[in-house]
């Protein structure tokens, strides 16, 4: 009897001990599941407020660049892009929510007054539309290099990479009309 108990005994510690480890394990993967969805959530936010800056920052330069155009058809193509940005603007205001119950980076007015200052400057000895697609493609690239960067961590989830993509693309494709500019 006391054999069948020492038995017993050893069997319910060897459970216990088992479980402890099980459990452990099952909290850790739980904090490991945890911290990928708030680092996948935190990549997710950091995505939407960068494009959504880009954007802004796109939407700003056009402003500032159309006075100064004489090429009726780049004022034409710059107010399509404009909308374009817009769009993909709206379209991170509209899933923003889902990730963070603030509202996406946009450009501030020091960004927004720098922006101007170097067009201004920019422009300054030479406004030619030659001059003008070349600061268009300058900023265009940024957008690209900025985007592409996100696209290539995949840390974000498919709304927000379709959205990063669109601006990409969007980028690129405006990258070879205003080439043609130069």
């Amino acid at each position: 009897m006391v054999e069948e108990y020492k038995i017993i005994l050893l069997l319910y510690k060897i459970n216990k001990f088992h479980h402890n480890i099980n459990g452990d394990n099952m909290e850790k993967e739980k904090n490991n599941i945890k911290n990928e969805s708030e680092n996948q959530c935190s990549e997710n936010i950091n995505a939407l407020d960068e494009i959504c800056k880009g954007a802004c920052m796109g939407m700003d330069a056009i402003h500032f660049i159309l006075d100064k155009l004489d090429n009726e058809d780049l004022k034409e193509y710059l107010n399509k892009d404009y909308e374009k940005y817009e769009k993909i603007k709206n379209e991170i205001e509209e899933i923003y929510p889902e990730y963070n119950d603030g509202k996406p980076h946009e450009t501030g007015p020091i960004n927004r007054a720098m922006t101007w200052y170097n067009v201004e400057m920019k422009t300054l000895t030479d406004d030619s539309t030659s001059k003008i697609a070349e600061l268009l493609l300058q900023g265009i690239n940024m957008g690209i290099i900025e985007g592409r960067r996100i696209l290539n961590k995949k840390l974000i989830d498919n709304k927000v990479s379709e959205i990063v993509s669109e601006y990409v693309s969007m980028q690129e494709m405006s990258m070879e009309v205003v080439k043609k500019y130069l």
